[in-house]
């Protein structure tokens, strides 16, 4: 199942991608949570609901509405450094033995087709295409064994990194964490419909040219680990998402850089996940106190 937040000149809300339509599935059962958050954490029996719902519920053209980020306004969002043994090389470093996280905040999340801001203070933003683990149910001192029983399924999504704000301390967090720099869709799949997750292809591109093409089985430390690991520290609760690192490919990698500019087009697509795309917009630095977030 196929599961998407979406808005439409009529309304909008919780909808299920069936082919080229969205299924409109409050409608059909109003009793339903708005946000997939909720609708996870009322556990299987509210997704079978949803699928009740799917069935009989309105739908409407997937070209005639604009989906928004599948989760609204994440709890946490967390991300992997170097887990990929290609990106850890390209980057002249060795692959971590102990897992590197650092946060993106919740400001960051963005609309799966919603421009990029290139910072007014920066000209060194970076892509990264990963793969993004929504969680389902709360889980504390899972074991890897376990932990696939709180995952709620997969997402596409673009680590959006200014390099130069990124490399001037430790903690990775302020160059993670701007505004948009976290989108994530275009919907959010449930693990019934992945057969190989580990088979599953990520591809990130700059106006068409293929800059990434790797493969989500290559991880370091897969998600079962990455899920055990996590939950040895802090609660991971519904609406969490998990950015589970990226391969090699990324601009600042090449010699000299290649970063992005206003205009660029960057596509980051998931085998069975589906494909998020955003242009590059130039951020104008203008005092906002009190108004409403981007995005």
């Amino acid at each position: 199942m196929k599961v998407a937040r979406f808005e439409f000149p009529g309304g909008g809300g919780l909808g299920v991608v069936l082919g080229e339509e969205i299924a409109d599935v409050r409608k059909a059962a109003p009793e339903l949570a708005t946000d997939p958050a909720g609708l996870f954490a009322g556990g299987p029996a509210a997704l079978e609901r949803v699928r009740a719902a799917a069935e009989r519920a309105p739908r409407l053209p997937l070209s005639e509405v604009r989906l928004r980020a599948p989760i609204a306004r994440p709890g946490k969002i967390l991300g992997i450094g170097l887990n990929y043994s290609d990106h850890a090389r390209e980057t002249g470093r060795d692959a971590p033995k102990i897992q590197t996280w650092f946060n993106k905040q919740s400001t960051s999340v963005n609309d799966p087709f919603a421009p990029i801001l290139l910072p007014a203070v920066s000209q060194a933003l970076d892509y990264e295409v990963e793969l993004v683990v929504v969680i389902g149910r709360s889980g504390r001192h899972v074991p890897r064994s376990r932990a696939m029983e709180i995952v709620a399924g997969y997402a596409c999504g673009c680590d959006y990194s200014v390099r130069d704000w990124q490399r001037a301390t430790p903690t990775m967090i302020m160059g993670k964490g701007f505004d948009t720099h976290a989108p994530v869709g275009p919907w959010i799949t449930t693990p019934d419909e992945i057969d190989d997750l580990s088979d599953l292809r990520l591809r990130c591109l700059v106006n068409g040219e293929v800059r990434q093409n790797g493969r989500a089985g290559d991880m370091i430390h897969d998600i079962p680990a990455q899920i055990e690991h996590l939950t040895q520290a802090f609660t991971l609760e519904p609406g969490d998402l998990i950015f589970t690192g990226t391969p090699a490919g990324v601009g600042a990698a090449f010699s000299p850089p290649r970063f992005l500019s206003a205009g660029d087009r960057v596509r980051v697509e998931i085998d069975r996940l589906g494909a998020i795309e955003a242009e590059i917009v130039a951020e104008v630095a203008q005092t906002r106190i009190g108004a409403a977030s981007v995005g």
